[in-house]
């Protein structure tokens, strides 16, 4: 089972909940979403039931920035999957969830970095507390912005933010919230070329600045962002956008 809020974000959490109950999965997916809302924090969350189901992504399991391990699982333990995932990477966050603390001791030889009962009263704030500890561990910074749009004064996390259309001296706003939204400010698109430079925006046509962290590919004179919209690129910029485009790629 995924809950996928944005893909294709370098700077998006990718979390791991492996456990075998199904009740406890759901408890910390729910958690975990109210938490990535709060800090405007891209996630992509996945569930396994069980230790050999994630282990069996192989190499695939690296892409995973964090992954909630239930200690106690039939087959294949917390324990032993997590010395597996080590024997894959080393960068994985490793939290242990478990009814049973006596196994803490082990947890270093994986890098654990926290262990948390389930049965604690304060299980969501153990889970908000975890999670701020990997997110200052990982230097993960949400850049934002302030806009005065038609619709209300409102704070942006640029990451959310898909492109910006210019439409007869209007410019409208494409972020991802719980779904895609739009919002409409006046304005030209050249000064807020401007003012988002360094932030990953490419200017891929006249009428349109998109978010370089949401364009899947670009070919055939359009750019595919990764929820399936498609935008023009002219002739006369394509090189340029497909240039910058692949140079950003390889940089991250």
């Amino acid at each position: 089972m995924s809950n996928l809020c944005v893909e294709g974000d370098e700077h998006m959490f990718r979390i791991a909940i492996c456990d075998d109950e199904r009740h406890f999965r759901k408890r910390i997916h729910d958690i975990l979403i109210e938490y990535m809302n709060e800090n405007d924090i891209l996630y992509e969350i996945d569930e396994f039931e069980s230790g050999k189901d994630f282990i069996s992504l192989g190499i695939n399991l690296a892409k995973y920035d964090i992954v909630f391990l239930d200690v106690n699982m039939d087959e294949l333990d917390g324990m032993e999957t997590a010395q597996k995932i080590r024997k894959v990477s080393n960068d994985v966050f490793i939290v242990f969830v478990t009814a049973f603390i006596t196994c803490a001791p082990q947890g270093y030889s994986v890098g654990a970095i926290r262990y948390i009962l389930k049965n604690n009263v304060n299980f969501p704030e153990l889970i908000f507390e975890c999670m701020d500890a990997i997110s200052l561990n990982m230097n993960y910074v949400a850049q934002k912005k302030k806009f005065n749009f038609n619709e209300g004064t409102k704070i942006v996390a640029l990451e959310r933010l898909l492109y910006i259309e210019s439409r007869l001296h209007k410019l409208e706003f494409y972020i991802m919230e719980d779904k895609l939204k739009k919002y409409s400010i006046y304005g030209k698109l050249d000064e807020l070329e401007k003012e988002l430079q360094g932030n990953d925006f490419i200017r891929i046509h006249q009428s349109y600045l998109v978010n370089m962290k949401h364009i899947e590919k670009v070919s055939r004179y359009e750019a595919l962002l990764n929820n399936g919209i498609k935008l023009e690129i002219p002739k006369a910029r394509y090189k340029f956008v497909e240039e910058t485009f692949v140079s950003y790629k390889g940089e991250i």
